[in-house]
């Protein structure tokens, strides 16, 4: 049966998403409910989650631009459904320990690091010449599905983690099948002349030096790791912690603290796709960085559980804009025969610095306590936001056309 490619590499892109909804409320009850875990083992269980992410996802880049996107995101993805059964098996047998989840942590780190890079890559393959359409409909999808995951999650404390971790692994492998339907134009490899580690080695360094020499993609890499910093620790450290010691919560309340925030992202990418194309990109988003910083902080008061609901709604409809925006940007700057590779730079930039964001995060809890740490995460990011507004390559960067750019635009 023949599907449309953009048909099967949305099917590929939601089911990963919907299954990582589910595992972001997962991952959190597990860790500070179950195993109950101080601040400083919950920050350091998800930085071991996204350390692989700093060590291969730009590996992985370089190989999904030599062996194939759409191969390599096959593989990643089924070793993530893997994952997920192996973890639910094992702990119908035994009990859950820190040091296996640690490892499963690490080790889904790793599944991830190969499908980011992979899948972004074949988005500008399947966009039929409308990236910027295709990238708010890729991230309707993201977040929809996400938000389906994450409201699913909220039934982990009457069906248990084994089950929802199983039917984590079948969402998982129902991707596995789209990427197996995914028909691309197929070109030979190029000839292997040196060994494959230094090419590969040789391919990121050119792709680091593309990045460096675009100001527009150098400064979405800058507000990228500040987001991976104070915005990705305090969402998956700080926020659990603060469910847990503040508000005395469970897996229903870590469901829809994260639902919120993944509806706002999805209301923002509905506007953006109803109204067209913004033209001024890096404008949008360094205010809706901004903004968003300032939401954060209304987080930092304790006003009630269902305040916080709301605030991280409004949180997440600035990180709509905010990623639609840097995906954007990067897509449109990046030089064809290196799509692979900026890609895996604009993941690397936001999962690179996210272990050192959730440590970071631990330790700011662990001394300040979580809605302090909050605020300080808040204050850092919307210093960030001002720098990069007064440096200017963003705030007055417009829409490029792919066809006017080259590898050495400046």
């Amino acid at each position: 049966m023949n599907i449309r490619p953009l048909y099967a590499y949305f099917t590929a892109t939601g089911s990963w998403f919907l299954a990582f909804g589910l595992q972001s409320v997962l991952f959190a009850y597990l860790v500070t409910l179950v195993l109950n875990e101080s601040a400083e083992k919950v920050g350091f269980a998800q930085m071991a989650y996204l350390l692989p992410g700093t060590l291969f996802i730009l590996l992985g880049g370089s190989v999904a631009d030599h062996y194939g996107g759409r191969r390599v995101a096959l593989i990643g993805q089924a070793l993530a459904a893997t994952l997920a059964l192996c973890l639910a098996i094992t702990m119908w047998f035994t009990d859950l320990t820190y040091t296996l989840f640690v490892l499963f942590a690490i080790a889904m780190g790793c599944a991830q690091a190969i499908v980011t890079p992979a899948r972004d890559g074949l988005l500008p393959l399947v966009a039929e010449g409308q990236i910027q359409r295709r990238v708010v409909q890729a991230s309707m999808i993201q977040f929809g599905t996400q938000m389906v995951g994450l409201l699913l999650a909220s039934l982990t404390d009457g069906l248990g983690a084994i089950v929802m971790l199983a039917g984590q692994s079948a969402i998982l492998s129902l991707g596995v099948i789209a990427y197996s339907k995914l028909s691309l134009p197929t070109k030979p490899a190029a000839a292997l002349e040196i060994s494959v580690a230094k090419q590969l080695r040789f391919m990121v360094v050119e792709g680091l030096k593309s990045v460096l020499r675009s100001p527009p993609m150098r400064m979405v890499v800058m507000q990228n790791v500040a987001m991976a910093l104070f915005f990705m620790g305090s969402y998956i450290v700080t926020m659990p912690l603060l469910i847990r010691e503040v508000y005395g919560g469970n897996a229903e309340s870590l469901s829809w603290v994260n639902a919120a925030n993944s509806l706002g992202l999805f209301i923002a990418i509905l506007i953006l796709l109803r109204y067209g194309d913004i033209k001024r990109q890096g404008r949008a988003l360094v205010l809706s960085q901004g903004i968003g910083a300032l939401i954060l902080a209304l987080a930092g008061f304790n006003w009630g559980f269902e305040i916080l609901v709301i605030t991280l709604f409004f949180w997440g409809t600035c990180g709509g804009v905010a990623m639609t925006m840097s995906r954007t940007i990067m897509q449109e700057h990046a030089p064809e025969d290196q799509r692979g590779r900026m890609m895996a730079f604009y993941a690397f930039s936001f999962m690179g610095a996210g272990p050192l964001g959730a440590l970071l995060s631990g330790y700011l809890v662990t001394w300040f306590g979580p809605l302090a740490a909050l605020q300080l995460s808040s204050v850092a990011m919307f210093i960030v936001s001002i720098i990069v507004f007064i440096e200017g390559h963003l705030w007055n960067l417009g829409r490029t056309p792919r066809s006017s750019i080259h590898p050495n635009d400046h």
